[in-house]
């Protein structure tokens, strides 16, 4: 049910516009030698396995990845592009284009491929896997024995397992942030609660922090508009359950949607007067993801709540041209009934993936090359690249290069460019992030990490056909109804206390109970 484009990643560069650094790098890698060791090898034999593998940002299987080249020579196992669509960037587009064309190669992966699996699976499309687990990948056993409501969460209707997930790490992700050399010019200090939050955001306003002497300052800004959306749990509302926007919660074990809530709308009515009053970026919705680039390049940026290590990077850009810049992370502001919350926290399971269609050949040896990656030595490969080219083992942890840190080239885009936390089903180590975080994010997650802020997680539901359908008849038309009124209550062309009881009984009418019943029932089925 549940897919996300959002990644764990920054940057949306193209494997097609290396740096020339970047591809330096590639280029040293694949001349480097990979000395094999032979408790890895699947097959005596190599062997060729056929995959798809499309994402936005790569969207084909290069074969000459050091990456996959490494990963050739421990196992014995090569992959051969045969991705569909890879003209297209639209993922799920690739997928209905192989499926039509009926032609599988042994292994489907990419982007969100979970819903698409667990519905084709059970009818014959893709092999589920759960003995191929149980017999041959014990490092894949290992980690679902200890993580058994993950194992839940990617289940098909049927209960069975169609495809092994990119499995992220690290618990916090997004934190709220706020201009401290503004609070210290001011005399005050970081807000604690949602009235302190508020006069806070009325000082930057009013009081010229940024010392330019016009009333220029953005108070509260986001790059995703739906971040000031998040801002409804001050007054105890939900945004979302997941880090998919707009996505259901479990409450109480039954399945409920944030935007029908007595907090949502409390939350809306005051974020409505926020605006109002001029505390929130007049363009929220519109300025998009440049939003902090010009309002913090620009000094005009008070606050705003976005990913620890690409937001605390800004004290470093900025501060060579905007003295004392100190842009840090605060602690969640108590809700107005006294709770710290933090609604975001990096995802458990990702939709992303892979998984063995019906005409592989080899599925025993498949299953063996997928549990390799669950290795230790291939789950380095998979996070860091190639050992003695992008890393080095340093008291026992895969450590970066200085070549790799150095590079004027983001470490994200490296690794892409080499095949390494691409979204095939491996379990990410959040080590390869926390090496090129700068100190002030670091900082920033022990701070949340100090409290008990984060809220369970909702993982999602697999559907059978006939669930599917009531859910594809009513949702997508009631999210778009929710968001439409949504932003008329913010923007003031609408009145949320005037137009609430409405607003349900048009939920009503639109099937949101007929959703929410068919949720349910799949959730009993997967998790009860």
């Amino acid at each position: 049910m549940k897919t996300t484009t959002e990644t764990l990643h920054g940057g949306r560069k193209s494997m097609h516009r290396l740096t020339l650094s970047a591809a330096l790098l590639m280029g040293a890698a694949m001349a480097a030698p990979v000395l094999a060791d032979d408790h890895l090898k699947v097959v005596d034999t190599p062997l060729e396995l056929t995959v798809h593998m499309h994402h936005e940002r790569y969207t084909s299987y290069d074969e000459s990845w050091p990456v996959e080249l490494a990963a050739r020579e421990m196992t014995g196992i090569a992959l051969k592009d045969a991705t569909i669509g890879s003209n297209s960037k639209e993922s799920r587009e690739a997928f209905n284009l192989l499926i039509a064309s009926g032609d599988l190669p042994d292994i489907v992966g990419g982007l969100a491929i979970k819903d698409n699996v667990n519905r084709y699976g059970p009818e014959g499309a893709f092999i589920a896997l759960d003995d191929l687990i149980e017999e041959h990948a014990p490092n894949i056993k290992a980690f679902f024995d200890a993580n058994p409501d993950l194992r839940k969460a990617i289940s098909g209707a049927d209960g069975k397992l169609y495809y092994i997930p990119y499995l992220p790490d690290g618990f916090y992700g997004r934190g709220y942030f706020i201009r401290q050399d503004w609070l210290d010019k001011l005399g005050l200090e970081q807000p604690q609660n949602v009235q302190e939050v508020h006069d806070v955001l009325v000082a930057f306003r009013d009081r010229d922090p940024n010392g330019n002497g016009k009333k220029d300052e953005i108070p509260y800004f986001a790059r995703q508009w739906e971040e000031l959306i998040r801002l409804v749990t001050l007054w105890d509302g939900r945004s979302s359950g997941s880090d998919t926007y707009h996505d259901f919660f479990v409450q109480d074990g039954k399945i409920t949607h944030p935007y029908i809530g007595e907090g949502y709308r409390e939350g809306m009515k005051n974020l409505a007067q926020w605006y109002k009053e001029g505390l929130i970026d007049p363009e929220v919705f519109t300025r998009g993801a440049s939003s902090r680039d010009f309002l913090l390049g620009e000094n005009l940026g008070g606050m705003t709540h976005d990913w620890f290590a690409s937001t605390a990077a800004y004290n470093d850009k900025v501060s060579q041209t905007v003295e004392g810049f100190n842009f840090i992370a605060f602690i969640p502001p108590a809700s107005v009934s006294g709770v710290r919350m933090e609604e975001h926290r990096r995802i458990l399971i990702k939709p992303d993936g892979w998984a063995i269609s019906f005409s592989n050949e080899h599925p025993v040896e498949t299953i063996k090359y997928f549990d390799f990656w669950f290795t230790p030595e291939g789950r380095n490969l998979s996070n860091f690249g190639v050992e003695g080219v992008h890393w080095t083992m340093v008291d026992g942890k895969p450590r970066f290069t200085d070549e790799v840190l150095k590079i004027d080239t983001s470490v994200v885009n490296q690794m892409y460019a080499i095949g390494a936390q691409i979204v095939r089903g491996y379990h990410q180590d959040y080590a390869y992030e926390e090496q090129w975080t700068n100190q002030i994010a670091l900082d920033g997650i022990k701070l949340y990490e100090s409290g008990d802020y984060l809220i369970p997680d909702f993982l999602g539901v697999s559907f059978n056909p006939e669930e599917q359908a009531v859910y594809d008849k009513y949702w997508p038309s009631i999210r778009t109804y929710m968001l439409e009124r949504q932003q008329a209550w913010i923007l003031g062309t609408g009145d949320i206390e005037a137009d609430w009881a409405d607003y349900l009984a048009t939920l009503d009418t639109m099937g949101l109970n007929d959703v929410l019943t068919v949720m349910q029932t799949a959730y009993d089925r997967q998790y009860n």
